[in-house]
């Protein structure tokens, strides 16, 4: 059940753009902030991670600007708080090891050599400059783009984005193995 929930959470979460966009002029902003809000201390509650106990309450503040502005601009900078929370976890990382990389690599190789520390630390350096890049541009489509870039950005492009940099890192992880360099 737990793994059905988390899943079903999953999914509301990668959707929430397009769920935005659909409700936009259709829902008052303030009322698809409850909603956020709701859907991340769910996440948070589920998951038992500080993570989404840092994103829930970064979208508690969302909401309340938008319950104080009145408009969507709050709802739509969910994007650009997930990724500044992605990127403090990972900066963190960086500076008080293990990094958020090694810990996952480490769950299928738990004796991951100095060389293996040393190519984690430098994908977790990678994965923090796509965050600040993805954060501003969630940030740019929030602010000054139309509320369909936004979602297509949001809800898609981002989503491509990052699918593209964990292939791309997948290949560059096996040429380097096949080099010997992780060995």
């Amino acid at each position: 059940m737990h793994k059905l929930m988390t899943a079903v959470l999953v999914v509301l979460t990668v959707l929430y753009p397009l769920g935005v966009y659909l409700a936009m002029g259709r829902v008052a902003p303030q009322w698809l902030a409850v909603l956020l809000v709701l859907l991340a201390m769910v996440r948070a509650v589920v998951t038992r991670q500080r993570f989404w106990w840092a994103v829930a309450s970064g979208a508690a503040v969302l909401a309340l600007a938008a319950w104080w502005q009145g408009d969507a601009l709050a709802v739509k900078l969910y994007p650009v708080l997930v990724n500044a929370v992605l990127l403090v976890v990972f900066a963190v990382s960086l500076r008080h090891p293990p990094t958020v990389v090694e810990r996952l690599a480490r769950l299928t190789e738990p004796d991951l050599p100095p060389s293996g520390v040393r190519y984690t630390r430098k994908v977790t350096a990678v994965w923090c400059v796509f965050f600040v890049a993805n954060g501003a541009a969630a940030a740019y489509t929030a602010a000054f783009s139309s509320d369909a870039t936004w979602a297509l950005y949001n809800g898609l492009i981002a989503y491509v984005l990052m699918g593209c940099l964990m292939g791309i890192e997948w290949c560059v992880r096996q040429w380097v193995k096949r080099r010997g360099a992780l060995a």
